[in-house]
């Protein structure tokens, strides 16, 4: 556990938002969580939602390396995503993607926690293009938002049925993209 109050919140935040979703959870519930004061957390943050920005912009970068280093490790091809994302599919504490999840409980579409869920996703296409690129395709960027379209819903199917099919099946449908088809 994290020894510096604002490394706590954070740390006790990520955790239970992820878990619970970000409107589920109050400040006093993340003030117990953490064993960090009420004072201490306003000297940090102006409020939750400033708490849910740092937490939304530390996953952000560690997911995005998290998936970098997967998808390396598993042979460096833009369909190794798929594979990284089956690998998360199976951990016990999976709970869909923190991004989509924001996105879907946040009814202002202008707010920070929305904005920077999508900037991720921005962030994740970004990647998956570069990873097409590289791998000669043409018009990768264009290829990336379907992939990703692909990931996001393996990722959703994943959650509603528990299982870890859905990433080799989006997988199988993005090698056909790859290889001409649709």
């Amino acid at each position: 556990m994290a020894t510096h109050a604002r490394d706590r919140l954070l740390d006790a935040a990520e955790e239970l938002f992820y878990a619970e979703g970000i409107r589920a959870v109050g400040v006093e519930r993340i003030l117990v969580e953490s064993g960090v004061g009420r004072a201490s957390f306003y000297r940090h943050f102006a409020g939750k939602e400033d708490l849910a920005v740092a937490v939304l912009q530390r996953r952000d970068q560690a997911w995005r390396a998290w998936l970098a280093e997967r998808v390396d490790a598993l042979g460096g091809g833009p369909l190794n995503v798929f594979d990284a994302l089956g690998e998360r599919f199976a951990r016990a504490d999976f709970r869909g993607c923190a991004f989509i999840n924001t996105m879907a409980e946040t009814a202002d579409l202008g707010s920070a926690t929305y904005r920077v869920a999508a900037e991720h996703k921005e962030r994740v296409t970004a990647y998956v293009a570069g990873l097409l690129d590289r791998s000669g395709h043409d018009d990768a960027v264009s290829l990336a938002r379907r992939f990703v379209l692909l990931m996001d819903g393996a990722i959703v199917t994943a959650l509603r049925e528990r299982a870890t099919a859905p990433a080799q099946e989006a997988r199988a449908i993005a090698e056909v993209m790859l290889n001409g088809g649709a």
